[in-house]
């Protein structure tokens, strides 16, 4: 086995294992910290097949930004430190059989992929300059509007952790509960 695909299969089970620990953690802070290292590990991936550009706009976007947003929100919210309610045991059967499901899709579309490159599936060029002017233009193979839908997925999750953030009128937090048992 070569050392690159070694640092492949390192770098898929990095993600892998995180990503579980993301959904499986009873503690909503630990979820998302595991959340954070799994799009870290995402970043890897892009950088181990030389996208550099995609891997820092991964770690801009979704670390840098989704991910410390909801981590603010969770830190502004009154029940940040609580474990979190067991799932149903329902629910974790049919998750378990989506992700079983997921798996067997997977398989059997990389298994009857062919994954060589033909003259009618080319390369996309991987230069900065060239992914910034497409990322700008306004033309029919410009991505001007995605690029956009990006800005607008950061607003709401900027306005989502404000409302989560938000205190219900009449609630008290923490620290005013802290304040009362104290005196």
């Amino acid at each position: 086995m070569t050392p690159s695909a070694l640092i492949f299969y390192f770098i898929a089970a990095f993600i892998l294992i995180t990503g579980l620990l993301a959904v499986t953690t009873r503690k909503i802070f630990r979820a998302a910290i595991w959340l954070l290292f799994s799009l870290i590990g995402i970043a890897a991936l892009f950088f181990w097949m030389q996208l550099e550009f995609i891997a820092a706009v991964q770690i801009i976007v979704y670390v840098g930004g989704i991910v410390v947003l909801i981590i603010f929100s969770i830190f502004l919210t009154q029940q940040s430190g609580n474990v979190m309610a067991k799932p149903v045991r329902i629910r974790a059967v049919f998750a378990g059989l989506a992700t079983l499901l997921g798996f067997v899709f997977s398989y059997r579309l990389i298994y009857h992929h062919n994954f060589l490159q033909t003259e009618s599936n080319p390369v996309f060029p991987a230069d900065v300059n060239k992914i910034g002017a497409a990322l700008l233009s306004t033309s029919p193979g410009g991505y001007a509007l995605p690029f956009e839908v990006v800005s607008i997925l950061l607003l709401a999750s900027m306005i989502a952790c404000i409302v989560i953030a938000m205190k219900v009128p009449g609630q008290k937090n923490n620290l005013d509960r802290e304040k009362i048992k104290s005196s």
